[in-house]
């Protein structure tokens, strides 16, 4: 156990800490840093002079797609934008494949892509079955860090105060000095783990654009020639921990709803500490209501309810200007097929809550959104073609809500998939609004949320909540710390009204089984700043041993000015996107509000001992 004595360390004693901790974590990032750039160079060597060994993505693709002729044009702009294009050609001109030397083989490859590129209506799981086949050739893996003994003491409340104020002092420059805070999207291009020939059938035959299918069909085909040459040791290098870390060299800021939620509650966070100064609090202020504006106004958009109603929901992405987009990039966003966004369960989700903690009177938020989700909630066997892009399909998905939702035109370009994690947002809106909405009062509202819980409560009865590929868009981690958001809200309501909501005491089954994972599988291995933070997160809100918080605590004080002149920590994977490939999103200042949050929690766990 932590002898808290030992936390009240004199303002000498604790210079003298920070002094050793910063001139021993200095000298151990100039250690990495030599280490990163040496792999590097080394596997960019390696990537440029191998050995060809086969036909490569070149050989198969230029003669098809390389010049616009007839057919769809979308892919052959696709393909010169992202895989034909001056930067990626030198990395991967001798990355071949020797089993293209088959002739009948490398015909198949190009009869699809001639298909996929002339047909009017392509038949996409013919055209995608010889890429499938070469896609179950390659075998990535999950990371998984070595596990470490815990050694050491806690750190001072004086280094946590320090990185809180830190964390919450980089979102309000970064609000000042872009008018919003950003975060980033990165491609990385070797895809992700989980995706596999049949799950990449799945997704070229549930989507719904074409410009989606033929950035999937693409990206997937490179994934093989990539995964299976030296260059997939550039593109792909090792890193701390469970997070990505978002070192790629092209990143895309933007803004959305979604974001401008959680930098709300990390700012919300940051003055409940008491640790941000008055003006910072004024700056907060205004920070906050610019962001729920953003999240209730400028990304309402207005769709049909099931029962033929209208609704206002929140869409994913807000029409230009207003995601911010560079011109570069916004150019690009559109040659890469990603040119309609529709609203989705979970941004819609996370503003109404944000709002909600904010103090909003928004009149959209009477709206209760349960009626609207019900529509989205899987019935087992009455309507699981909802689900159009199944790759999670060993969870039983049914009671949980889907993900996307049909704009007003009837369009969903992703077709639809199903993600656990959207559904603890989905709970936990739905808690802070019990009493508005009437939930325990409207039968159908309440079995909706009910079935939700019961969802949850096969997840994790089966242990599928800590695999990787159960999660859509987000770590199993993030699953943990979005649990122990969704359980803080649960305990607010009153007794009684957790017991309505909750009769099989669903929650206080779940609530040890995320525990020992957080003690058994997270900060017990190597981990990174985020890990951390989403260590904190779940611990403190679901009053786990503060022993448990120490590890993570020292990760995080470790890593506190790894981020250089763009913050206090570097950018990790927040969430992600299994198709078209592997899409990281985050950013530096969204680790510093994650960070904010698990600190926040652990220093009022460990005032409250």
């Amino acid at each position: 156990m932590l002898d808290f004595n030992s936390l009240q360390v004199s303002g000498e004693v604790s210079a003298q800490l920070a002094t050793v901790n910063f001139q021993d974590v200095r000298g151990r990032r100039t250690e990495r840093c030599s280490m990163t750039v040496t792999y590097m160079a080394r596997a960019a060597f390696e990537a440029l002079t191998v050995r060809r060994n086969g036909p490569t993505l070149y050989d198969l693709c230029d003669p098809i797609l390389r010049r616009p002729g007839t057919g769809d044009a979308h892919i052959v702009k696709f393909y010169n934008t992202a895989l034909g294009n001056p930067a990626l050609r030198p990395l991967l001109r001798r990355a071949g494949l020797p089993e293209l030397r088959d002739p009948a083989r490398f015909k198949a490859l190009q009869d699809a892509l001639i298909a996929a590129r002339d047909d009017a209506e392509p038949d996409w799981e013919a055209v995608g079955r010889p890429v499938a086949e070469l896609l179950d050739t390659i075998s990535l893996r999950h990371p998984a860090p070595p596990r470490v003994s815990a050694t050491g003491s806690a750190p001072s409340i004086g280094e946590i105060d320090e990185v809180i104020r830190a964390c919450g002092k980089h979102l309000l420059e970064s609000f000042d000095r872009n008018g919003f805070i950003p975060t980033y999207a990165a491609f990385n291009l070797i895809g992700d783990p989980d995706m596999h020939g049949r799950e990449f059938l799945m997704a070229l035959t549930g989507l719904n654009a074409r410009g989606y299918k033929n950035s999937t069909l693409l990206f997937t085909l490179a994934r093989a020639f990539i995964a299976r040459s030296p260059a997939g040791k550039l593109i792909n290098p090792p890193w701390t921990g469970i997070a990505e870390p978002m070192w790629e060299p092209v990143q895309i800021r933007h803004r959305s709803a979604y974001y401008d939620a959680f930098f709300t509650e990390a700012l919300l966070a940051f003055g409940e500490t008491g640790l941000s100064t008055k003006e910072q609090n004024a700056k907060s202020r205004c920070a906050i209501d610019a962001m729920i504006e953003f999240c209730l106004v400028t990304s309402r958009e207005e769709v049909k309810s099931h029962d033929g109603s209208s609704v206002h929901v929140i869409t994913a992405l807000a029409p230009p200007p207003h995601p911010r987009f560079s011109r570069f990039f916004a150019q690009i966003k559109q040659d890469l097929g990603f040119g309609i966004y529709v609203p989705d369960c979970d941004t819609t989700a996370c503003s109404f809550s944000a709002a909600t903690q904010a103090g909003s009177n928004d009149s959209i938020l009477d709206q209760p959104l349960l009626d609207f989700y019900a529509g989205y909630q899987v019935n087992e066997g009455a309507n699981e073609p909802l689900v159009t892009v199944p790759i999670n399909d060993h969870i039983n998905y049914d009671g949980a809500i889907a993900t996307w939702i049909d704009n007003l035109a009837g369009q969903r370009p992703y077709g639809n998939d199903l993600d656990p994690t959207l559904n603890l947002d989905v709970l936990e809106v739905s808690f802070r609004n019990c009493a508005r909405w009437q939930v325990l009062e409207t039968p159908k509202r309440l079995e909706t949320v009910q079935r939700i819980i019961g969802f949850q409560r096969r997840l994790v009865e089966s242990g599928a909540f800590a695999d990787p590929r159960s999660h859509i868009y987000y770590l199993p981690e993030l699953y943990c710390a979005y649990f122990g958001r969704c359980y803080a809200a649960f305990r607010a309501l009153p007794d009684d009204t957790q017991r309505k909501l909750d009769p099989e005491d669903t929650f206080e089954f779940i609530r040890p089984q995320i525990l020992a994972y957080v003690a058994n599988e997270l900060i017990s291995r190597e981990m990174n700043a985020f890990d951390a933070a989403l260590a904190l997160i779940a611990l403190g809100h679901l009053g786990g041993d503060i022993a448990l918080f120490t590890p993570a605590l020292q990760c995080i004080i470790r890593g506190y000015g790894e981020g250089g002149r763009k913050g206090p920590f570097k950018s990790y994977e927040w969430n992600k996107m299994k198709t078209p490939t592997r899409i990281l999103v985050g950013g530096p200042e969204v680790t510093s509000a994650f960070v904010l949050m698990g600190l926040a929690l652990a220093r009022h766990a460990i005032h409250g001992h």
